[in-house]
């Protein structure tokens, strides 16, 4: 186990892949994994259930991002909702800071990582897709579950969900100017992870 603190920062849109690379990036390297979105969907998710979006965010505890049902295309949009609110970004901050510090390691998946949440972070990469393929994939998942969607209407969230994500006032989602962009489009699961752990492996300390 790494005894110092290391922290990778992954950003991108919905469906490019960073979720899946970020899980296995840290169980290859034996880091802790924090999934921000999760922070959003919580909050997002007490929204649609009648609670004010900053009281949420304030009150939010980690039990919270274990629950089973924030993966839905409905909290998905509220997340994307509450996420432009400067207030419910701020408070959910030093939860992520702190989590990026932790001794042994971390990886930080979201939209702003690189840039807002750790931008001194030792390694950044923004995984990205384009829109059509990462709609098909987010298809694909929803359809598993007997979501009740269309092709159309997925492809249509994502695009809705990309241009408010990157043009949101406060943190707008782009690469941190040294991101390693990772454009996930024409690469398979194991190609990409293995892009992903070639970069960090030319940044970790030597033991």
């Amino acid at each position: 186990m790494l005894e110092q603190r290391y922290t990778v920062a992954i950003d991108g849109p919905a469906a490019a892949g960073k979720g899946t690379i970020s899980k296995a990036v840290a169980a290859h390297f034996g880091f802790a994994h924090l999934d921000t979105g999760l922070l959003y969907r919580a909050v997002g998710r007490r929204m649609l259930q009648g609670e004010e979006p900053v009281t949420a965010a304030q009150s939010l505890t980690a039990e919270e991002l274990g629950q089973g049902d924030l993966r839905t295309a409905e909290i998905a949009q509220a997340a994307s909702k509450v996420a432009v609110i400067p207030e419910v970004r701020s408070a959910l901050v030093d939860f992520q800071r702190a989590f990026a510090r932790r001794v042994g390691g971390a990886v930080l998946d979201g939209r702003d990582i690189g840039t807002v949440i750790c931008p001194n972070a030792e390694v950044k990469l923004f995984v990205t897709a384009s829109a059509e393929v990462r709609a098909e994939r987010r298809y694909l998942e929803l359809a598993a579950k007997d979501d009740d969607v269309s092709r159309e209407q997925v492809l249509a969230d994502v695009k809705e969900r990309d241009a408010r994500d990157a043009e949101r006032s406060t943190a707008p989602m782009k690469p941190a100017v040294d991101a390693v962009l990772l454009d996930t489009s024409d690469l398979s699961v194991d190609a990409a992870l293995a892009r992903a752990i070639e970069v960090i492996e030319m940044t970790l300390p030597k033991v």
